[in-house]
């Protein structure tokens, strides 16, 4: 397991070379499913740069977003805040849409 962790983070830092920071813990670790949705703000954020440019959008957009995907805590207390990646993704999706009906 150590292995694969240590092989995963050399990965991520291949593939988000503009991160800071240590890899977050659950980008390097996997669930028994290895198919959960959700992913630390941390985690999210620590992609951003990587993200804006594969999508050719500002940084501070991406932020913006990962915030607004943020589900916090039942009541504040129960639980960690979490990203689902999909909602995230699907509304980059429709960002990427809308500035390409602007641009006609």
């Amino acid at each position: 397991m150590i292995k694969a962790v240590e092989e995963r983070m050399q990965a991520l830092r291949a593939a988000n070379p503009d991160a800071q920071g240590p890899v977050p813990m659950d980008l390097v670790t996997a669930s028994p499913s290895g198919l959960d949705p959700d992913i630390s703000p941390e985690a999210a954020l620590w992609q951003a740069k990587r993200i804006a440019k594969a999508r050719g959008l500002p940084v501070q957009q991406i932020e913006e977003l990962i915030r607004a995907h943020t589900e916090t805590p039942l009541l504040g207390v129960l639980g960690t805040p979490l990203v689902n990646v999909l909602e995230l993704n699907l509304a980059l999706d429709r960002l990427a849409r809308q500035s390409a009906g602007g641009a006609r």
